[in-house]
């Protein structure tokens, strides 16, 4: 049997960092981990393909040489995967397609000759017996939750890493938390299940025979959910793996806001390798966070929370949100105040979307505000909801943060104002990875002799010698990310 597992193109967004990509030479900013786990899974002996449509261009002799294309997509990928779909049936190629994507809204999908929905590990191994004796249906559905433990290493085979500006790695699935928006736990449950500490460990390995030097990512939603067994188990080992490879590696990973309350657990990460954290901070307003059930973040000094975990040792990333019911005029002035007194460097802001499935769009279609299906792409100013406040007023208002955040002057603040606060452990060597020596010299040239933010990038930079010195490789990235921000935002603003 040959197959050819597909991964549709991304649209430009925050997370795309396709702007920065140019500046490093990568094409890419992950590789499509879920697809990586799925091919470990199939028989060993069939022939296996991989095209990353974000790294390569799928060709039709691809999808002749295949006799199925499995697809895998989020719900930003809808239009690619869809473009994918219409090439495979017309050139007769069977599909098989599973997913976040697929699996909130596998009825848009009727062409798809096989559905196989939820988790792999419970979905995939069905079809297989079927296909093999030529009774594959067209859907197959297990609500049921993975045991972990049964998820194999990645086929990194598949992909050349050198495309990549990181690895990544899932320790665990779920969040114990249920917040309106997001359909989390509609995928993953209110569970956080985990695989073991040797699983973990032999996929560092694996990535470590890679020769792979850098950044890797843990996907987990919320990296924090069992904390007990992080802190017991699974942090220590990961600190021993370090320190016994050579600290190959740096970790960065999303939690929710209540890491800055547990100091050991804090100090244990960073001990680990763990150098930055993605955070739902959402909002400032109290009424936003009760109305959107973001009760971890409630009744809190976010600013402080913010604080703390910087001077732990992690940078702190955001993503926020407006358009909630409750809020006010105001609600832009305070997201731009908060931005920048926290020192979040990258603050990925939108607005918001109510994704399939999830209680949001449940409660919005109750109430028959709902206009349809989202893209799941919240740097598109369309809103598939009728919010309460003036449409054209709330994304006018979005835009008047993007503006304001990433104005070169305001977005370097945010770098020297981190590079104040963090404090990062003092690890050893520090690997240069391929393409990056590159990435300093096209910073040079497009940033600080023809960029409009050259003045602010010399200050940064110069800045950082003389205070921080350890901090300079960090603030040229930051400077190539800020880049990539700003292209974003400005083409929010065009299409607009």
């Amino acid at each position: 049997m040959k197959i050819l597992l597909v991964y549709p193109r991304n649209p430009d967004t925050f997370w795309s960092f396709r702007y920065a990509m140019k500046f490093i030479d990568r094409k890419a900013s992950f590789p499509p981990l879920g697809l990586l786990t799925v091919a470990a899974m199939l028989p060993e002996a069939w022939d296996k393909q991989l095209i990353d449509m974000n790294v390569s261009e799928l060709s039709d002799d691809h999808l002749n040489w295949a006799d199925y294309v499995f697809i895998s997509a989020m719900s930003i990928q809808r239009e690619s995967a869809k473009e994918v779909i219409v090439r495979c049936q017309q050139l007769g190629v069977k599909i098989v397609a599973g997913g976040p994507l697929f699996t909130s809204c596998f009825d848009e999908f009727p062409e798809v000759d096989h559905l196989v929905l939820g988790e792999a590990e419970h979905t995939l191994y069905p079809f297989l017996k079927d296909l093999k004796i030529g009774t594959a249906t067209h859907l197959y559905i297990d609500e049921r939750w993975a045991d972990l433990k049964d998820t194999p290493i990645p086929l990194w085979k598949l992909v050349d890493v050198r495309d990549y500006a990181a690895m990544n790695i899932q320790y665990s699935r779920g969040c114990p938390f249920d917040c309106e928006f997001c359909d989390i736990t509609q995928l993953f449950g209110r569970k956080p299940r985990s695989k073991s500490t040797e699983q973990i460990l032999a996929e560092l390995d694996s990535l470590n025979a890679l020769g792979w030097r850098g950044a890797v990512f843990f996907v987990d939603d919320n990296f924090i959910g069992e904390k007990v067994l992080l802190k017991r188990m699974v942090l220590p080992a990961i600190h021993n793996w370090m320190d016994k490879n050579g600290r190959p590696f740096y970790f960065y990973t999303e939690a929710s806001i209540e890491l800055a309350d547990d100091a050991q657990l804090m100090e244990q990460m960073v001990n680990a390798g763990f150098e930055e954290v993605f955070i739902g901070i959402e909002t400032p307003s109290e009424e936003g966070l009760h109305e959107s059930g973001k009760l971890q973040n409630k009744n809190r000094d976010m600013l402080a929370s913010v604080k703390q975990i910087q001077q732990a040792g992690m940078q702190v990333h955001g993503g926020f949100i407006v358009g909630f019911d409750s809020d006010k005029v105001t609600i832009f002035e305070r997201q731009i105040n908060f931005i920048q007194n926290s020192g979040i460097v990258t603050a990925m802001v939108g607005v918001l979307i109510a994704l399939n499935g999830t209680k949001l769009y449940k409660r919005l279609k109750m109430e028959g505000r709902l206009l349809g299906e989202t893209t799941g792409n919240n740097t598109e100013t369309g809103i598939n909801f009728v919010p309460r406040m003036n449409q054209k007023l709330l994304v006018s208002g979005l835009q008047s943060i993007l503006d304001s955040i990433y104005a070169p002057k305001n977005y370097y603040k945010r770098v020297i104002m981190l590079f104040k606060e963090y404090r990062p452990l003092n690890t050893g060597k520090f690997h240069i990875q391929p393409g990056y020596i590159g990435a300093l010299f096209k910073s040079v040239i497009f940033l600080g002799v023809i960029g409009k933010e050259r003045f602010h990038y010399w200050k940064l930079l110069l800045w950082t010698l003389a205070r921080k010195p350890r901090l300079f490789p960090l603030a040229i990235i930051y400077s190539i990310h800020g880049f990539h921000f700003r292209k974003v935002a400005e083409n929010m603003k065009v299409s607009g």
